[in-house]
């Protein structure tokens, strides 16, 4: 059984590999050479999707901080009576 388990993971493990490789093939063929995602490219989008995730969160911060700082409006007079 041991030899069967042997096989079967061998098999996959190439067909897994050459799934990978076609696909780098593909993508490189659809979108060209110098378009093809690498791990650096990744790290670099996610640094600026970082940045401006956090850019936006201090411009929220700010946008409260400062409705927070406003005077209030008071509502608390009384309607005017109709006289009659």
């Amino acid at each position: 059984m041991v030899a069967e388990e042997r096989g079967f993971a061998a098999t996959s493990r190439t067909v897994v590999a050459y799934a990978a490789e076609l696909f780098a093939t593909v993508e490189r063929a659809v979108v060209g050479e110098h378009n093809v995602r690498t791990a650096h490219g990744n790290a670099y989008a996610a640094t600026l999707a970082d940045r401006d995730r956090a850019q936006a969160r201090a411009d929220m911060d700010a946008l409260v901080a400062a409705l927070a700082a406003r005077p209030r409006p008071r509502n608390n007079r009384r309607p005017a009576t109709v006289a009659n």
